[in-house]
């Protein structure tokens, strides 16, 4: 189940954001000023055991990208990128979501699942 973590590190003092997290997916959102949600990022892992992240944001919707981890040579230590990534399991994340979410605030897993369900917000 995913669970949030307290006492998030907050990168704006006028913006705040939430991370919720279980053994295999991570959900971190980001909120306005004015307590709307102004984005979301769902990592988890595919098929092939990469990790990927799928990110919504109200103006451009999706993207999708693999997380490259920087790490490939053992006396490299890179911080991990974001890359354009291929098609999205979208019946899979909205399966996953929606069993790893049951324990979440109501609202925000229903725009979550809503968002999913569209492809589109």
């Amino acid at each position: 189940m995913l669970v949030e973590f307290q006492h998030v590190k907050q990168e704006s003092p006028v913006h705040h954001r939430r991370w919720f997290q279980d053994e295999g997916m991570e959900l971190i959102v980001w909120y306005s000023p004015a307590g709307a949600v102004e984005g979301y990022q769902i990592c988890y892992l595919n098929a092939d055991r990469q990790e990927r992240a799928l990110t919504w944001r109200p103006v451009g919707g999706f993207t999708h990208a693999a997380v490259d981890s920087g790490d490939s040579r053992p006396d490299k230590n890179l911080t991990p990128i974001l890359v354009p990534d291929g098609a999205v399991p979208w019946e899979m994340l909205q399966t996953e979501f929606d069993r790893r979410s049951t324990d979440m605030d109501p609202a925000l897993r229903d725009q979550v699942l809503v968002s999913l369900q569209r492809r589109t917000a």
